[in-house]
């Protein structure tokens, strides 16, 4: 019969705990490893002392000081449970178990095996040894060990000379027959008691009644109010609402204004009576900066009237121009709260450019995409006025080159380095890794024919670099319409990507791959990247959506391939003709770096084919003749293919005529 006893020392509880504690720890640490910062890319990023205090400041904030880190909530966690993990796996290992299989030839230190004559000769032995009356005592040894040690030594012995105990041991695996069989609950004690029945009850109804029922409607109402973009479901909304066709920047700003009271509008009456003079001050500096015709104007598209949620509106879209114009925020609070608008104006640019692609507008979402640039350089969106793209480069303004002739950064560095400018080294220190792309071709590709054929699929292959201003790059890298030859050693290279399932070309080391950008103003570390959209100027649609690119090697022409491969894929139309397109390259960290090119895409008959590419492509496309399909291509006078079976049919039907023609001269013959 079976008994059960709770676990008073807490020994198979721990081991519960330990495993829990695993489970939960190990995916926890590799998530925390996997979001940690790279270090190592500070050495290809921008070299400016603005970048570089930049990043000490963002470093500093992130870390903390020594005796106050700055650790987040999940770290913290992470390390308290690996520290409880180490306590109860050290207690576990220094518990001494009790539990041993009963083996009388061990306790007597002889073989299995031993005949009753050696047994009893060897029992001799050890009676003379560790008999009580025999036996001196050590220092630290008592009598009650001492007579313990020789009663174990004699149950042994009986239990093997013993018919009777030889056999209970044999058949129960002990001299005294069956015994109990003991089974623990990975539960103390005085969870059981019933002094404690109260609390227990109360901790369980605390936990599964109230806890767990609130974190799962949180979780649950918390994904149902969101799209799969990260955005509220009245966002996404507004964003809808507010895109048409012929929107501009302004319009993408007042929609985002609008969005930030469902957004942040919680987080924003945080310290809002505090705060709401320094707020009135900043909107009254804006307003002066941008004029008070232009501000009212924005104020009006974000709906900033008398109605709900338009105080968190006019505080978002202040903040938001206040980054723009590079306006000091003193308040602690309020420079926390711009930070975490700025953080999550990329998501809610992302989600904006789905709704916009979703409709194929061109114009909206440019401007989207354009917008992010601006963000990142913190410079105001302004089509009228180019010059506010030289805002960019460390200690210039915008309104000191309106007087100067020169469209190009390289133009400026040459006009400041005349004038003995001692703003020039830092300047040249930020364009060396300045994120100018260079487009070194763009071409269609159809893996396996050599024409665009109707409804066929196609691989834009874009192979990009970066080259910073004033680069010179080699003539052998000029071409002449942006399209390889069938001579150029590195097609075979370009198909093996093609037929790859990634969407970017290995990077030979990852040294290559640019580091954080030139982005002083943007509140955590920047990457650049690029969007990348083909799209019908003509119609001013879009004709692939946008995809986003990243990781782009700087120029260096000792590398065999000096640029790396992207690639785009869609299905051609279905229509035959030539199709002027337009490839934008839209850059989210640099203002004014976006590259346009023109590309053509050609889509020819299927009978520009040669005759072995028509006989593949008529096997493939040729319907069967007893389908649907088959018989109104039939009715329409097209070829079709014949059914397999007839033909065996028709074939065995000629054997057959055969093989009568042949009995019929045989009977002749006779």
């Amino acid at each position: 019969m079976a008994s059960y006893h709770y676990d008073e020392a807490g020994t198979m509880a721990a081991y519960f705990i330990l495993t829990f504690l695993f489970l939960v720890l190990v995916p926890l640490s590799v998530s925390l490893l996997s979001t940690t910062q790279p270090k190592s890319t500070d050495s290809n990023s921008c070299q400016c002392q603005q970048c570089i205090t930049h990043r000490a400041v963002l470093k500093k904030s992130q870390n903390g000081s020594f005796f106050l880190p700055n650790i987040q909530k999940k770290t913290m966690f992470a390390i308290v449970g690996w520290l409880a993990w180490v306590l109860l796996a050290w207690k576990m290992a220094s518990v001494k178990s009790d539990q041993k299989i009963y083996d009388p030839f061990e306790i007597l230190g002889i073989r299995s095996g031993t005949t009753d004559k050696e047994i009893k000769s060897h029992f001799k032995k050890l009676s003379r040894l560790y008999h009580p009356d025999k036996v001196k005592l050590a220092i630290n040894e008592t009598m009650d060990a001492v007579e313990a040690r020789f009663v174990e030594i004699t149950k042994a012995y009986k239990s093997l000379t013993d018919e009777t105990i030889r056999k209970n041991w044999e058949l129960y695996g002990h001299p005294d027959g069956r015994q109990e069989i003991s089974m623990g609950i990975a539960l103390p004690k005085w969870i059981i008691d019933s002094k404690n029945n109260i609390w227990v009850l109360g901790l369980y109804g605390l936990v599964f009644g109230g806890a767990l029922p609130v974190i799962v409607g949180q979780w649950w109402f918390g994904t149902r109010s969101k799209t799969k973009d990260g955005v509220t479901i009245q966002t996404a909304s507004t964003f809808f609402k507010a895109l048409k066709e012929e929107s501009g920047v302004d319009d993408v700003v007042a929609a985002l204004g609008k969005s930030l009271q469902y957004e942040i509008g919680a987080k924003g009456k945080k310290g809002k009576g505090a705060d709401r003079e320094e707020i009135k001050q900043l909107e009254g500096k804006v307003a002066e900066k941008l004029g008070a015709g232009k501000w009212a104007e924005l104020k009006k598209l974000a709906g900033m009237g008398k109605g709900e949620g338009s105080e968190s509106r006019r505080r978002g879209l202040v903040l938001l121009y206040a980054h723009l114009l590079r306006l000091d925020v003193k308040s602690a609070a309020l420079q926390a709260e711009q930070r975490t608008l700025l953080l999550h104006t990329p998501t809610l640019l992302n989600s904006f450019l789905q709704i916009s692609t979703s409709r194929n507008w061109l114009s909206p979402t440019l401007s989207i995409m354009r917008l992010q640039s601006h963000l990142a350089q913190a410079i105001p969106p302004s089509p009228a006025d180019n010059k506010l793209k030289f805002s960019q480069l460390p200690g210039v303004e915008a309104s000191e080159v309106k007087e100067e002739d020169v469209d190009k950064i390289e133009d400026l560095v040459d006009v400041l380095s005349g004038k003995g400018d001692g703003r020039v080294g830092e300047i040249k220190k930020a364009v060396k890794k300045w994120g100018r792309l260079d487009v070194v071709d763009a071409s269609f590709k159809v893996i396996g024919e050599r024409l665009v054929t109707p409804s066929a699929i196609v691989f834009l292959l874009l192979k990009l670099r970066i080259s910073p201003p004033g680069t010179e790059q080699p003539a052998a890298d000029d071409q002449s319409n942006g399209h390889t030859t069938l001579e150029d050693p590195n097609e075979e290279k370009d198909l093996a990507f093609l037929n790859g399932r990634k969407d970017a070309e290995d990077l030979p080391t990852p040294e290559l791959a640019e580091g954080w950008a030139h982005a002083p103003y943007w509140p955590s570390y920047r990457k650049p990247g690029w969007w990348v959209v083909l799209a019908d100027d003509k119609s001013s649609r879009v004709v692939v959506p946008p995809t986003r690119i990243t990781e782009v090697p700087f120029s260096d022409p000792s590398r065999d391939r000096n640029y790396r491969c992207y690639k785009l894929q869609f299905q051609a139309p279905p229509g035959v003709g030539l199709y002027t397109w337009r490839v934008y390259l839209m850059s989210d960290t640099f203002v004014g770096e976006d590259v346009v090119r023109d590309i053509a895409l050609k889509v020819d008959d299927v009978s520009a084919l040669n005759a072995d590419e028509q006989a593949i492509e008529d096997e493939i496309s040729d319907p069967e003749e007893d389908s649907l399909a088959g018989q109104m291509a039939a009715m329409r006078g097209g070829s079709v293919k014949k059914r397999k079976d007839e033909d065996s049919d028709d074939e065995s039907s000629t054997d057959d005529d055969k093989k009568d023609d042949a009995g019929d001269s045989s009977s002749d013959s006779d």
